[in-house]
């Protein structure tokens, strides 16, 4: 959470707005203030020149998180056209003019409105007022558990499923590809490789979206796996797309693991990698040629590409560095003019 818009409607509340303000942007982050016009000058925020309707739903495109200080009501009045989901909304957190009171509206766990809340409560002294059931009762939840580890929830619908089990203490399964870095939470119950789990839902925590050790499994997937792309020049995001996918289809892997697309500083500008990487909201880091050469190993070296890019190995250079120098799990697949290398990075579990 970086950037943080902060909305009042009274002199006192702007006054609030202006100090909260100054105190995130001072502790790091991103942080607006408006205000009613008339009230604006006198307590140091920007004025409000649109409807209040109008800028919530400016602030739900561009803040990570929002904060109202005035009635609940006109906070869900304003953003209600703009609810979507709970991957996508911001945090939205509501505070009394006075400072005592700070409540998470919308997007507690994977938005953070509850984290944001804390934030607010150190800054202010104000109350949080937490009403999700997993934190009040303090339960694992796995939506903040996979927004720690940056992990891809494969069904929302299975996630408040297996919310709903722990609330109601039934065991959840849990099956790792990955070692744990710390305590599994006695909410799940771990299962290995062969093992068969009486439950009905569990977690499986995978690159492969086909694997379900559980009668209904939710897939949590790492995004720590870098594809390093080769192409001629004008190549379609189209055809780079498909070679991607087959070649994450051939390794048992989620598009959903991809972490970052690499190539070479010359394809910076290249139409299709940034179509293909932008369609999917995968960030696209190109490395130049020095960079690339510099990468250890034994590569499948092209005379044509040398001569072209000054190094002989696009794609599994990149995907290399692109992961932090991983490892590579898939070397160069050619076609249709495109190459196409994957690297993973070390990566574990982590409840805490």
């Amino acid at each position: 959470m970086k950037n943080l818009a902060v909305i009042s409607f009274t002199e006192k509340g702007g006054r609030l707005a202006g100090q909260i303000a100054r105190a995130l942007s001072l502790a790091g982050f991103v942080c607006e203030a408006w205000g009613m016009k008339k009230y604006a000058a006198a307590c140091g925020v920007t004025p409000l020149e649109e409807g209040l309707r109008e800028w919530a739903g400016r602030m739900f495109r561009e803040a990570d998180g929002i904060l109202f200080i005035g009635a609940a009501g006109i906070a869900v009045r304003a953003i209600a056209p703009y609810v979507k989901d709970k991957r996508e909304d911001p945090a939205v957190v509501v505070m009394d003019e006075k400072g005592m009171f700070v409540i998470p509206l919308l997007s507690g766990h994977l938005g953070g409105a509850n984290e944001l809340a804390g934030i607010l409560s150190n800054l202010t002294g104000a109350v949080p007022v937490i009403t999700t059931a997993t934190d009040v009762n303090g339960r694992f939840a796995v939506d903040i558990f996979a927004k720690k580890n940056r992990l891809y929830i494969g069904s929302m619908r299975l996630a408040k499923e297996i919310s709903a089990d722990v609330l109601d203490e039934k065991k959840i399964g849990f099956y790792s590809d990955f070692p744990a870095a710390s305590d599994i939470p006695r909410e799940l119950c771990p299962v290995g490789e062969n093992e068969v789990f009486e439950g009905t839902n569990g977690i499986c925590v995978t690159l492969d979206e086909k694997k379900c050790p559980f009668k209904q499994t939710l897939h949590l997937i790492p995004g720590i796996v870098t594809a390093g792309v080769g192409c001629r020049r004008g190549t379609g995001a189209d055809v780079i797309e498909k070679k991607v996918l087959e070649v994450l289809e051939e390794n048992g892997l989620s598009i959903h693991c991809l972490e970052s697309l690499a190539s070479i500083d010359l394809k910076t500008d290249e139409k299709g990698m940034i179509m293909f990487s932008e369609k999917y909201g995968i960030p696209f880091k190109t490395y130049t040629k020095e960079e690339l050469e510099a990468v250890p190993g034994e590569f499948e070296e092209s005379e044509f590409v040398r001569s072209v890019t000054g190094v002989g190995n696009v794609c599994e250079r990149s995907a290399l560095l692109g992961s932090g120098m991983g490892k590579l799990v898939n070397k160069k697949k050619s076609g249709d003019g495109v190459t196409v290398a994957l690297a993973v990075k070390e990566w574990s579990v982590d409840f805490e």
